[in-house]
């Protein structure tokens, strides 16, 4: 079993639905519901699930996964845990550094630690997204999209999130991370690979691009990631042509993440 099959198998268990907070008050209105939610988890799960995700990810033989055992029963993970939900990247790079632990390595596992409490938050709260959230970034989590879809007959535009699994509307001639709408400088890259069922878009001014695949209807959340895999040739060649995906969140969540018993100790003392 691959790390990501592993993930798409854990999104799956109830067992993170506990862990899901309240939305956090006063939002304001391009703040996705995720933004500065205290959050509280147990941090025996996180790193149960560290060490399984480290264990899958050394099986491949490769030597710079190999370098992550040095975390195993070391490493204090709710920091790691934040870091993967806010997406910080030089506070993963500072933990490898300081454990021997290869950086890429390290980054490509922990980009997934914070998925199945993604997941379970977007079933908590999908019906709480706004239907006139327009903006580029996933309105649950602020992670960028995956890929775009155009459903049925309709040919509605939505915008699928590879982590939580999320969808919302998408203008049709919009680029999604810096939403110019010149059409002139919106293009469409052709893969060379023969029978492939999606299209590239991308944009000319921040060099951006974005999976688009026509469907009857929306593939299910938890599959979101697979099917983004499943159409990484897209994705190469759009790199091969100099576009790229945004790095980091759309939206700085400022999530507070704290251990239950430091909940606990907090509630006791007031």
């Amino acid at each position: 079993m691959t790390v990501v099959e592993e993930i798409v198998r854990e999104s799956a268990a109830s067992a993170w639905d506990a862990a899901v907070s309240p939305v956090a008050p006063g939002q304001t209105p391009n703040a996705p519901l995720l933004a500065g939610a205290p959050l509280s988890l147990d941090p025996r799960t996180v790193r149960h699930l560290l060490e399984r995700l480290i264990r899958r990810a050394s099986r491949s033989g490769a030597p710079k996964l190999a370098t992550l055992h040095a975390l195993n029963g070391r490493a204090d993970v709710l920091p790691l845990f934040a870091a993967s939900l806010c997406q910080d990247t030089s506070s993963v790079k500072d933990v490898a550094d300081a454990s021997g632990a290869d950086a890429e390595a390290l980054q490509a596992v922990v980009a997934l630690l914070c998925v199945p409490f993604l997941q379970a938050w977007h079933r908590r709260w999908a019906s709480s997204i706004s239907e006139s959230w327009l903006a580029g970034y996933c309105p649950v989590c602020a992670s960028w999209p995956a890929f775009a879809e155009v459903r049925g007959i309709e040919r509605s535009h939505c915008l699928r999130c590879g982590r939580c699994g999320a969808a919302w509307s998408a203008r049709s001639l919009q680029c999604p991370y810096c939403a110019l709408s010149d059409h002139t400088e919106l293009v469409a890259l052709v893969p060379e690979k023969d029978g492939s069922h999606g299209v590239i878009g991308a944009c000319t001014r921040c060099r951006g691009y974005l999976k688009t695949f026509t469907t009857l209807q929306g593939c299910a959340p938890g599959a979101v990631m697979l099917e983004d895999l499943a159409s990484v040739h897209l994705d190469v060649a759009a790199l091969e042509q100099g576009y790229a995906r945004p790095t980091g969140a759309g939206y700085p969540l400022e999530a507070r993440v704290a251990g239950i018993e430091d909940w606990r100790r907090f509630f006791a003392w007031n």
